[in-house]
């Protein structure tokens, strides 16, 4: 106790004593239960869901195909000499087309249902519906993209959704798009706009190929979706981290649309077309980063990463890739272990393949790969834009 003659002549130290001791007995009783009730609002995928089309092309059925060059002039390489090559370098085997009645919507559609149906909701609480594409509808034998209205819109349509607060709208963002997409939900869900989300990667790229181009031999059809939900719980999960890059100096062309190789042809019809050699050399040097980016922020150490589900553009350019992050995040593990590739026999559907893989992997469907309850994933992809986006995400 303090002596009375201190109390009168300093009061300000009893007041003082006081405050800190009341302090004291806060943090000793209350702080600890705040922390322990504290809950994390995470985005976590919920439901997953692929359609793979039916019509399946082998790479034998090229062989028929007069392949030109960029300047028209004839590959006098024997045409099975070029699948030949090509297989080495992409991997593909075959490639699935959808059938000639069926639209991008509609393959995304089929999709949005069985991701539905595997998260066991009521699509009317959906919040948004974001689809990832970039070239829309386009009827077959035809080369006019469709957007009008939005594809998100005409899935909302064939979804019979009638809730008038489910938002659908559409993202263009190259073969990283429905990564993206993935990204904006996790936005709007951590922000509180939504609770609920579908996110969806759809494409035809055999509706936009020029046929006289090798590089048609690399591009398929195909959908993949997921149902991303906010989720409160006592540990992060879902969505940890995400990263983006956008470079738009001459990578820009880098993927565009150009007349066919082939002499004569209207140069007012344009087909997909790519700059190979440059997309190559471009993802080597930026994809690495991006990822180790995502990597970092995530505070997970790298050994914990159990698949890294890459967008299946190219066996060959996916393998670099991933060596490369693998040393800049000292990551010893088998190649085959870690990464799984579906792009042998889907080839590349764009915004389609890692929602794809994913849902193949979750469901059993591919050879040697599992993912289990709170493993450490990660998505990346790259693309025209030139764009690049990751996440790291805890199942």
């Amino acid at each position: 106790m303090l002596p009375l003659v201190l109390i009168i002549k300093k009061p300000y130290l009893v007041i003082r004593n006081c405050f800190y001791s009341f302090r004291s007995f806060l943090i000793k009783h209350f702080y600890k239960r705040i922390v322990l009730s504290m809950k994390y609002l995470n985005s976590v995928i919920t439901g997953t869901g692929c359609y793979i089309p039916e019509v399946r092309v082998t790479n034998k059925e090229f062989a028929q195909h007069l392949f030109f060059n960029k300047d028209e002039s004839s590959i006098e390489t024997l045409v099975e000499e070029v699948i030949h090559k090509f297989k080495d370098i992409t991997g593909i085997e075959e490639r699935r087309y959808a059938n000639d009645e069926m639209n991008a919507s509609d393959l995304a559609a089929k999709a949005a249902e069985l991701a539905i149906a595997n998260a066991g909701i009521d699509r009317e609480t959906i919040d948004q519906i974001i689809v990832a594409n970039n070239f829309g509808d386009v009827a077959k034998d035809t080369i006019q993209t469709d957007f009008l209205p939005s594809i998100a819109s005409r899935v909302k349509n064939l979804l019979g959704i009638q809730n008038p607060s489910c938002i659908p709208y559409d993202i263009i963002f190259g073969c990283p798009g429905w990564v993206q997409g993935m990204i904006q939900a996790d936005s709007y869900i951590k922000s509180g706009l939504a609770k609920r989300c579908l996110v969806i990667g759809a494409e035809t790229l055999s509706r936009v190929i020029d046929k006289h181009d090798r590089d048609c031999m690399i591009f398929a059809d195909g959908a993949g979706a997921t149902i991303v939900e906010a989720i409160e719980s006592d540990e992060r999960k879902g969505i940890l981290s995400v990263s983006m890059m956008s470079h738009t100096n001459q990578e820009t062309y880098y993927l565009y649309l150009g007349k066919s190789y082939a002499p004569e042809t209207d140069p007012k019809v344009r087909y997909i077309k790519m700059d190979g050699r440059k997309i190559y050399e471009y993802s080597l040097t930026h994809v690495p980063a991006a990822m180790k980016v995502a990597l970092d922020k995530s505070g997970i150490p790298a050994e914990q990463i159990k698949k890294i589900i890459i967008h299946q553009a190219n066996e060959k350019m996916d393998e670099a890739i991933l060596i490369r992050f693998m040393r800049l995040c000292k990551l010893q593990k088998p190649m085959s272990e870690i990464m799984p590739m579906s792009i042998q026999e889907l080839g590349n559907s764009s915004v389609a393949t890692v929602p794809t893989l994913y849902d193949m992997i979750l469901k059993g469907e591919v050879k040697g790969h599992l993912i289990h309850e709170n493993d450490i994933i990660m998505f990346a992809s790259v693309g025209a834009g030139m764009n690049i986006n990751a996440i790291v995400y805890k199942q």
